[in-house]
């Protein structure tokens, strides 16, 4: 009898087990279908490197590791003597650029006189020929008429005489004049020529003056640049800056943690993929906070498989092929239903189990 009973409770465990099993089996099996689950994720934030625009020695330095800073705040100042220098000669170089562009502006008015002036020479000179041609056109019809009078013994040789005496006279004062007229276009050529020698030295004048001004604005810049301020509201981190430290432009001196933009990166597997959409549900459980539960929303697929962006991409092209699964890194946004004190408690880097509800 006890051999009998042994046996049948021997059976009603083993039938347990296998409900158990079974119920466990189904549950996990119909969870399959509707979710897709990885342990390969990461909390993301921006992390923005604090890097100084101008190198000189650190004066003062505000913040320490993990300190929170409003945008706008004075992170460190770098010493400013050089770059005040700068803008005191930028300043000099701007009022000497400014005195040459006025001293070329009046020569080139002074050329554009110069040039009405001749202008005004060119039409005198003009109207004296003009005047001599007549002159001497009267002094030739008087000569030819007294010489023929002259001829016929009408009139005396001091008549004849005075007659051919004013011809001449009217004929060497054409040609003066028409010499004096070459004189005064030559005179006119040369003033036209320092004219457009003047106009370019004041359009050189202006563009040194423009040089000068955009030197002046990039000194004020330099300077303002000794002044490092936080771009954002964040957490700054690793800090690696002290008083009397020589810097360098482009050099990261530490980063400021943004802590109101926050997501996760989930690497999932690329057979995995084929029944997610954007705009699925997620569930998001944070390793650090056990027992905690956020909800997210699918944001968008990476165009290229983690491997790919890798220093040395994998390259199925040469060597023997062993075909691996590849991971594609999706982008999984916190809902604004999550709890705000609990989404401050995140921090980039920490690991996290995502389950996308694909149905």
């Amino acid at each position: 009898m006890e051999n009998k009973k042994s046996s049948k409770k021997f059976y009603v465990i083993i039938g347990i087990v296998v409900v158990v099993l079974l119920t466990y089996g189904i549950t996990k099996y119909r969870h399959s279908i509707a979710h897709e689950e990885t342990d390969d994720a990461q909390v993301e934030k921006n992390m923005t490197p604090i890097i100084p625009r101008v190198g000189g020695y650190v004066t003062k330095v505000f913040v320490k590791d993990n300190d929170y800073v409003k945008k706008g705040d004075t992170l460190f100042i770098i010493d400013n003597k050089d770059y005040l220098v700068k803008l005191e000669e930028a300043k000099a170089a701007l009022a000497s650029a400014e005195s040459s562009y006025e001293v070329s502006k009046a020569d080139t008015g002074s050329s554009k006189a110069s040039i009405s002036v001749s202008d005004a020479n060119v039409s005198s000179a003009s109207g004296s020929i003009e005047t001599a041609k007549i002159r001497l056109g009267r002094a030739t019809n008087d000569f030819e008429r007294y010489n023929n009078l002259y001829k016929n013994h009408s009139i005396t040789k001091q008549q004849y005489e005075q007659a051919l005496a004013t011809k001449q006279e009217a004929e060497s004062q054409l040609k003066i004049l028409i010499d004096q007229q070459k004189a005064v276009n030559f005179q006119k050529s040369v003033v036209i020529s320092k004219s457009l020698v003047s106009s370019k030295q004041t359009n050189v004048a202006a563009a040194n003056t423009i040089r000068a001004k955009a030197v002046l604005e990039a000194a004020k810049l330099n300077l303002s640049y000794t002044v490092v301020i936080a771009s954002i509201d964040g957490q700054v981190s690793r800090i690696n800056l002290q008083p009397g430290q020589l810097i360098q432009a482009g050099q990261t001196m530490f980063y400021l943690v943004d802590n109101n933009d926050v997501w996760v990166i989930a690497n999932f597997k690329e057979t995995q993929l084929s029944k997610m959409k954007l705009g699925q549900e997620v569930t998001i459980s944070i390793d650090a906070y056990d027992g905690e539960v956020f909800s997210g929303e699918l944001k968008s697929f990476s165009p290229a498989t983690g491997g790919q962006f890798s220093i040395l991409p994998p390259d199925n092209a040469t060597g023997n092929f062993v075909k691996t699964i590849q991971r594609l890194p999706v982008k999984i946004a916190f809902k604004d239903s999550n709890d705000k004190e609990k989404m401050k408690l995140l921090r980039s880097g920490m690991n996290a189990n995502v389950d996308v509800h694909v149905q």
